[in-house]
């Protein structure tokens, strides 16, 4: 779903330790990594889960290294969308609307529509965790477009 001339990374959260306040000035090698991606990146989409009516904690804690210490928010002034599946019915959006209350701060430029908050994610993929909802597809490009347009909207600004 991905445009033509688009290049989307993926960058796993795995191995990125606890925030530490008393590390942030030394941060460990995975957060160096993860904030350098980052910075590369024109446009940035968050995909997540919603847990106890919120985001994951590793997301969270991802978040907090990206954006310390205080000055060096390797977020700051980046596009960003956001995209969800749950097996509830609201289909995580608590999660982004958590979420969209970071970027204020973190002073990112939030994309607000579409918004894909997939529910019953349980009945829109396969055992191999294929997508296989053609509606809920349709959404996911559009906002991939509209990332890319709004990403290019800020840069000539």
């Amino acid at each position: 779903m991905v445009p033509r001339d688009v290049e989307l990374e993926i960058f796993d959260l795995e191995g990125i330790p606890p925030f530490n306040q008393d590390l942030e000035n030394q941060p460990p090698d995975k957060v160096k990594e993860f904030k350098a991606k980052i910075r590369a990146a024109e446009a940035i989409l968050i995909v997540t889960p919603e847990y106890n009516y919120s985001i994951p904690g590793v997301l969270k804690n991802a978040i907090d290294w990206a954006s310390r210490p205080y000055g060096d928010n390797a977020l700051e002034g980046k596009p960003v969308a956001l995209m969800g599946a749950s097996i509830g019915m609201l289909g995580t959006a608590r999660a982004q609307y958590h979420l969209r209350q970071s970027f204020v701060w973190l002073n990112m430029y939030a994309l607000n529509q579409p918004e894909v908050m997939v529910p019953f994610a349980n009945e829109k993929f396969d055992q191999s965790g294929t997508l296989t909802d053609q509606k809920t597809k349709e959404k996911m490009k559009e906002l991939l477009e509209g990332l890319i347009s709004w990403a290019q909207r800020l840069k000539k600004n």
